[in-house]
């Protein structure tokens, strides 16, 4: 299983917001470049990049800074945020990102997600993020009517990477994670779960650990690391060793 360090972007710094609302944004980084180089240097297998600005409507702010990035770094990345047409899809993968994660597009634009899915096979996730039973969308502002069930049944059909999981009611807020919402998540899919929002110390990795599902493939580490919660190069030996306690 993978821990998956976050650098979020925000007016092109490194930022963490607390349940994903814009204006609770603290700076951790103002060079995301260095950050991503130190999760290299930490043996990180992958990267996740969220261009907070462009999940809010502006996607020119941090374009050139995640490009400068990808130009810095060898390691793997999978970006979200904004993208939200075939354009966008196109130049991202043209750039060079390994893999992207769409939300609201997979939840207006069924046909042409999979139809992108299928163009560019096992490199798209898709976003899952969930409030009180419900899928947000756009920046974590919309609210849909969509079950989260039918939804995910819908791209396990598809040829997408898998499927990445928010629970944005812990997002940021270092309550734990939610291992029943994770397990009754992971019921359904038939693709690979990355898992995100509550992680706050390394028991939470073990639990995680115990639930032993071939899907799970990873657990995205935010606040967590940036607080000084968990270290990187513990959190994989966890997350790598057989003991199961």
């Amino acid at each position: 299983m993978k821990l998956i360090p976050a650098i979020d972007l925000k007016n092109r710094k490194c930022v963490r917001l607390t349940e994903g609302k814009e204006n609770t944004a603290i700076i951790y980084n103002s060079n995301p470049i260095e950050q991503a180089k130190f999760f290299e240097q930490e043996g990180c297998d992958r990267i996740h990049i969220v261009d907070l600005d462009a999940a809010f409507g502006n996607s020119e702010i941090n374009r050139k800074q995640i490009l400068e990035i990808k130009k810095n770094i060898k390691t793997p990345i999978q970006l979200g945020g904004g993208i939200r047409s075939k354009q966008d899809v196109d130049f991202w993968f043209k750039n060079g990102i390994e893999y992207l994660i769409v939300g609201s597009m997979a939840i207006h634009d069924i046909n042409t997600t999979l139809s992108m899915a299928s163009f560019y096979e096992n490199k798209i996730y898709i976003s899952i993020d969930q409030l009180k039973d419900k899928i947000m969308v756009k920046g974590w502002k919309e609210e849909t009517n969509i079950d989260t069930k039918s939804f995910i049944e819908i791209y396990n059909k598809g040829k997408t990477k898998g499927f990445i999981f928010t629970d944005i009611s812990r997002d940021g807020m270092m309550k734990g994670l939610d291992i029943e919402l994770i397990k009754k998540n992971l019921s359904g899919v038939k693709k690979d779960l990355i898992v995100g929002g509550g992680l706050s110390n390394y028991q939470d990795l073990k639990n995680l650990k115990k639930i032993n599902n071939i899907y799970l493939e990873g657990v995205i580490a935010g606040k967590s690391f940036y607080s000084g919660a968990i270290e990187i190069k513990k959190a994989n030996e966890i997350l790598n060793s057989h003991a199961e306690n």
